[in-house]
């Protein structure tokens, strides 16, 4: 179909020619433009983005490919290859309610709402959104403003626009997560965290995964593993809310990707609320018990870890529980090495781990449908335990 035979969606308009972008490039305010103008405005002496006004940090442009397949989308198959691309000056007005200052907190949810009507259906919706500047936008209302205590309205718009900043970040547009650099923002981010619901943690918890996950936003992760009150909250979600622990510990363990945020957890008392998750993770019936112990055997690398399990009364018999269970094996690997590595160096630890029934729970394993590989490390740790054991003085 011919372009000039259809009127081209806001969308794919270009802010500075009103033409249709021919090769889309973002900026790093994410606004979107056709190449050749925002290269002549920028030729011209300009160091800003005609959009926002924002004076550019970076005048580097980042080819859109998201947008370019819609458009090629659309001039293959008009406005029936997806509906939401008929709704688009809609959404554009949408988010204009959103950004307005006069506009209650209650009409922002409600606008929320209008937006996943009109996009719940589309296969592209998320896309869309994303090329209208959604997601920078929902993550300035959410941390633009240090707020010292949350109103209702407040928790039951972050509820909602955290679960649409998820949404959109699964298209793995991460970048847009720096602007928790700024201290300001990172305030906002800990009231969310300290005061927001379960639902509000747990997707907080969710953006600490994206972050840490990308080698884009790395600075940011090793940030955020200097928080110490950050770090002190999750520790304390794990240990006290039920309803977001496994949220909790998935976080935790996305930071340890570095070793400066492990040596930090370490010190703020992490291995005891992991040690305790799993020794009480059938209690509670979580999932979240293969997570925690992939956690503590990259946290045994670290000496002060390794100290913390041993004077730990319950965490060596917390890794021989998870060694074999009837249910799943999911887990018992990290389990298993877990205690290959405390075990070589440790006396105290080898006694312990026999006298909670390893010799038993490791046989089991081997009898079971495991991997191979797990069984080949479960025979390590016997012949670990069984030379060791020869090799200590007997007293009668």
């Amino acid at each position: 179909m011919k372009e000039t035979e259809m009127t081209i969606p806001h969308l794919f308009m270009c802010p500075i020619s009103l033409e249709l972008i021919k090769d889309p490039v973002t900026l790093c305010t994410g606004q979107t433009y056709d190449r050749s103008s925002i290269e002549k405005w920028l030729a011209a002496g300009n160091l800003t983005c005609p959009v926002t006004m924002q004076k550019l940090q970076d005048p580097s442009m980042v080819p859109n490919h998201t947008l370019r397949h819609l458009i090629d989308q659309w001039l293959r198959m008009g406005t029936q290859f997806d509906p939401v691309l008929c709704k688009v000056d809609c959404l554009a007005s949408l988010k204009k309610n959103l950004e307005s200052d006069e506009a209650t907190m209650e009409y922002k949810c409600q606008t929320l709402q209008k937006i996943q009507a009109l996009t719940e259906e589309s296969q592209s919706g998320n896309s869309c959104l994303l090329q209208l500047g959604f997601l920078p936008l929902l993550l300035e209302l959410l941390f633009g403003k240090a707020e010292s205590k949350l109103s209702q309205e407040c928790v039951k718009f972050a509820e909602q626009a955290l679960s649409w900043v998820l949404r959109l970040l699964s298209l793995g547009e991460y970048e847009y997560l720096d602007m928790l650099k700024e201290e300001s923002k990172l305030e906002s981010f800990q009231v969310l965290f300290d005061q927001g619901t379960g639902k509000i943690k747990r997707s907080l918890c969710q953006i600490i995964e994206a972050i840490s996950s990308s080698m884009d936003t790395r600075e940011l992760c090793a940030k955020l593993g200097e928080n110490r009150k950050l770090l002190k909250g999750l520790i304390l979600l794990v240990h006290q809310t039920y309803n977001a622990s496994d949220a909790g510990i998935k976080a935790i363990s996305a930071l340890c990707c570095l070793e400066s945020n492990r040596q930090n957890l370490v010190q703020e008392g992490v291995m005891n609320t992991l040690l305790t998750s799993i020794y009480d993770a059938e209690r509670h019936e979580r999932n979240s018990a293969p997570a925690a112990l992939s956690t503590i055997e990259l946290l045994l690398e670290l000496e002060n870890a390794k100290a913390a399990l041993i004077s730990n009364p319950n965490g060596i018999k917390a890794l021989v529980k998870m060694v074999f269970r009837f249910s799943e094996h999911e887990g018992s690997e990290s389990a298993v090495r877990s205690l290959i590595i405390i075990c070589t160096d440790s006396l105290q630890a080898r006694e312990e781990a026999i006298g909670a029934g390893v010799l038993t729970q490791l046989l089991l394993l081997l009898q079971s449908q495991c991997s191979g590989r797990t069984k080949t490390k479960a025979r390590m740790l016997l012949r670990l335990l069984r030379s060791k054991w020869d090799e200590e003085p007997k007293h009668l």
